[in-house]
């Protein structure tokens, strides 16, 4: 049995295209023999995003944490107790390809770590979209960590401790305690997955600030260049 896990708090605009895009995966040809669970964890939500969930074949769990890493946690919990062997994540706010799920177990090892890629940049400028194509390394091996794009054997998981209770950044400290723990991790850029680059992004600390950041480093620098050819015109 392969579990999902996808977090969620207001997603109401973007989860259903992600939804759309995980039953999708969950019947590719490769997996059809394996059962594949989802579970959407509701996470303080006040808006529609359970309705758009419920026209959805996939279970829901309903939480007050506002805290990523314990919503990640206990749909784990939840997949475990139904006897998943393999756990994968994404985001609620991504869109995974048609073999996303297939091509994580193809891979043999106890940790797939992904890549993202984002699906347009109409809210930033071209100058912090060209840097952030400057610095994300879109190579095999390189090491970047995505909760959008994660998988692990349920092995691996309970082995490493599980996700710790934090607000941002649990990905990382999941696959620094998978290491630790020994998995065999594969760091992989030919299964990207599609993330949303919106301003509203909804976890502090995580992918969305990352971009807003990028941002506002952008027009310093052009509000610097600017002040400096005035000073010397």
């Amino acid at each position: 049995m392969i579990g999902i896990v996808i977090p969620a708090h207001n997603e109401e605009r973007l989860i259903s295209e992600c939804l759309t895009s995980i039953l999708e995966s969950a019947r590719h040809p490769d997996i059809k023999d394996q059962v594949v669970k989802i579970v959407v964890v509701l996470d303080a939500c006040s808006d529609d995003t359970r309705a758009q969930v419920s026209m959805h074949d996939v279970s829901q769990l309903s939480v007050s944490f506002k805290n990523v890493g314990k919503a990640r946690a206990v749909g784990s919990e939840c997949l475990l107790a139904y006897g998943a062997l393999w756990l994968a994540f994404t985001d609620a706010d991504t869109v995974v390809p048609a073999d996303w799920l297939a091509r994580q177990i193809a891979f043999k090892a106890d940790v797939v770590c992904g890549t993202v890629e984002v699906d347009k940049w109409s809210e930033y400028s071209d100058l912090a979209r060209a840097k952030y194509l400057e610095l994300y390394q879109f190579t095999e091996n390189y090491r970047h960590v995505h909760g959008a794009n994660l998988g692990m054997s349920a092995h691996a998981y309970e082995r490493a401790g599980g996700f710790k209770h934090l607000s941002a950044h649990e990905d990382v400290r999941m696959v620094a305690d998978l290491e630790n723990a020994g998995a065999r991790i594969v760091w992989t850029a030919s299964n990207p997955v599609i993330t949303s680059a919106r301003k509203d992004f909804k976890c502090q600390g995580g992918f969305g600030e990352y971009l807003a950041g990028l941002e506002r480093s952008a027009c310093e620098s052009v509000d610097e260049l600017k002040f400096q050819q005035g000073a010397f015109s």
